[in-house]
């Protein structure tokens, strides 16, 4: 047992300094915590907006999905018959994902005119 008074005054402050800094710790690990919870809910409610598709052209903004017509901010501009957001993504999803079961290189997409003169969408490899 120390009994010097100066040696139990170190110790002791030794000891605070440890709480101090354990303290500090446990606070960053829950603002750790609660910033990856926020990640997560923000993901979550991404998803839930799914709805929504991103235009392959640009890869920027949402396409405008209606009946007779699909859009972008970017300029595309194609006439459907009967297209859905749930109906055009699973074509984009489906021919990227046969494309990289043969290339591992990214598709590219462009609007193109086609033999009657209407705007089609374009998947191509640069390889």
């Amino acid at each position: 047992m120390l009994e010097d008074p100066d040696e139990l005054a170190v110790l002791e402050e030794i000891q605070q300094e440890l709480i101090l800094q354990e303290q500090s710790v446990i606070e960053e690990y829950e603002r750790s915590l609660q910033f990856d919870e926020e990640c997560l809910n923000a993901m979550l409610d991404g998803l839930d907006a799914s709805d929504k598709v991103i235009c392959p052209v640009c890869r920027k903004n949402n396409l405008t999905i209606r009946n007779h017509l699909v859009s972008c901010q970017c300029g595309l501009y194609i006439n459907t018959q009967g297209m859905t957001e749930r109906k055009l993504r699973s074509l984009l999803e489906n021919t990227v994902t046969e494309h990289s079961h043969r290339c591992f290189h990214n598709p590219e997409f462009t609007v193109t005119s086609g033999m009657e003169e209407e705007a089609s969408l374009l998947m191509s490899c640069p390889v």
